[in-house]
C-alpha cells in the first residue's frame, strides 16, 4: 500500500562521508537536521536546555557559537552535557577552534583561509584531527573575500564557489579530508546557484540553507523553495532552516521538508483538507489540537484528516489510518486504509490520539524485538 513509486524516488549525489560525532554526514546516511542555540554561550545551563529541547524536536547536530574565550570555556560543560553532537561556530580567531576542540565540539564551522597564517591553520587542523572533529567549511555571500569581490564584482555563484573549493584545498593539503561545505546567501536564486556549481566539483557532503532567511511563514517559505529545489535534485547531505524564530522551529520545518520529500520519516504526517462548506467538523481546529497533541510521537505514522467524504476515502486508503467528516455529527474512522469503525465528532480527537499512540507503541516494540534478535 505505501510502497515507493518510481516517480516519487530522488537520486541523491553521491559525497564522501564524514562523521560529525556520532553523526553520519554524507554517503548513503539520512539527511541531517540541524539547528542553531541563540543563548549566551556563556551561559552553558540556559545554553544545554535549549540544546535540549532541539534535540527532543529530532535536532541531530546543533550548532553553538564560540566568539569569546568564555564560551569556549562553558564549552566543556556543553558538550558534555548534550544529548547531540556540537558544532564550534567559529569567525577568524584560530584560538576559539583550538579551545571548542579540545573542549569537545564535534565540528568546527570555519573557513581556514580567514584565521590568519599558515601556521594558525596548522594548529587548528592539529587539534580537529586530534579530538576527532569534523570541519564545515561555511562561505557565507554576505562575508566573500575581498579579492574575490573585486575579481567579480558582487556576490555570485562562481565567487561562492571559488572561494569554497579555496578553503577546501587549504584542508587537503594537509591531509585532512573530513569537512563538508556550504555555500549559503539571503538571495534564494544565489544560494541555488552555487550549490548545483559546487555539487558538481567536489564529492564532500554539502550542508544547505538559505541564510538570514526571516521570519516564521517567510523564512519557512524561501528555505523550502530553495532548500527544497535542491534536494530534489539530490543535492544535500545536512540541512539548517534559518528562522528568525525559536530552533525549535527550524528543527520542525527541516522535518517537514524532508517528509514532504520522502527523505525523512520521523513523526505523524498529517494529510488535511484546507476544509470547505462541506465539512462535517471544525477541520482547521482539529488539525491544530492533533498537531499539538501527536507533537511527542517520533515513530513514522501517516493521519489523514479530511472534512467530508468528497476525498476522504481515498486519502485514508493511502495513510495508517485517518478519520473523514460527512455523518451526522460522527465520522469514520480509517484503519490501514479500509473504512473500520464511527467516531462521534465530540469524542474523534481524543481517540485519533489514543490509536497514534498505540500504534507508536507497537511500532516501538517491533523494533526493540528486532534490535534483540539481531543481536
Amino acid at each position: 500500500m505505501h510502497e515507493i513509486r518510481p516517480w516519487r524516488q530522488i537520486e541523491r549525489r553521491k559525497s564522501r562521508q564524514i562523521m560529525v560525532g556520532n553523526i553520519p554526514v554524507g554517503g548513503d546516511a539520512p539527511i541531517a537536521v540541524q539547528t542553531m542555540t541563540n543563548t549566551p554561550t556563556e551561559d552553558a545551563e540556559a545554553t544545554l536546555a535549549q540544546i535540549r529541547a532541539a534535540a527532543e524536536a529530532g535536532a541531530d547536530i546543533v550548532r553553538v557559537s564560540c566568539p569569546t574565550p568564555e564560551s569556549t570555556a562553558a564549552m566543556k560543560a556543553i558538550c558534555a552535557g548534550s544529548p547531540v553532537p556540537i558544532v564550534a561556530d567559529i569567525h577568524f580567531h584560530y584560538k576559539r577552534g583550538i579551545e571548542a576542540a579540545d573542549a569537545g565540539a564535534a565540528c568546527l564551522r570555519i573557513n581556514p583561509g580567514n584565521i590568519g597564517t599558515p601556521d594558525r591553520v596548522r594548529e587548528v587542523i592539529a587539534a580537529a584531527r586530534a579530538n576527532g572533529c569534523s570541519i564545515r567549511i561555511g562561505v557565507n555571500g554576505g562575508s566573500l573575500e575581498r579579492h574575490l569581490l573585486e575579481k567579480y564584482g558582487e556576490p555570485c555563484p562562481d565567487a561562492m564557489v571559488e572561494s569554497a573549493l579555496d578553503h577546501a584545498r587549504i584542508l587537503d593539503d594537509h591531509g585532512f579530508h573530513d569537512y563538508k561545505i556550504s555555500v549559503k546567501a539571503s538571495d534564494m536564486f544565489l544560494t541555488v546557484a552555487a550549490y548545483q556549481q559546487l555539487a558538481e566539483q567536489t564529492d564532500a557532503p554539502l550542508h544547505l540553507g538559505i541564510t538570514e532567511a526571516g521570519g516564521l511563514r517567510t523564512g519557512t517559505v524561501k528555505s523550502s523553495i530553495g532548500m527544497g529545489s535542491l534536494l530534489w535534485a539530490g543535492i544535500g547531505d545536512t540541512i539548517r532552516v534559518s528562522l528568525s524564530a525559536d530552533p525549535v522551529e527550524e528543527v520542525k520545518v527541516g522535518f517537514e521538508m524532508l517528509k514532504s520529500l520522502g527523505l525523512r520519516t520521523r513523526g505523524v504526517n498529517i494529510v488535511a483538507c484546507p476544509s470547505c462548506a462541506r465539512q462535517g467538523y471544525d477541520v482547521i481546529k482539529t488539525v491544530e489540537t492533533l498537531e499539538a497533541r501527536l507533537a511527542h510521537i517520533s515513530e513514522p505514522i501517516s493521519l489523514s484528516i479530511i472534512g467530508c467524504v468528497v476525498n476522504g476515502p481515498g486519502e485514508a486508503a493511502l495513510t495508517d489510518m485517518g478519520f473523514t467528516g460527512g455523518g451526522k455529527e460522527a465520522g469514520m474512522m480509517y484503519m490501514a486504509g479500509r473504512p473500520d469503525h464511527k467516531v462521534s465528532n465530540a469524542d474523534m480527537i481524543d481517540h485519533i490520539v489514543s490509536e497514534v499512540e498505540k500504534k507508536a507503541e507497537a511500532m516501538r516494540q517491533a523494533k526493540e524485538a528486532e534490535e534483540v534478535a539481531a543481536e
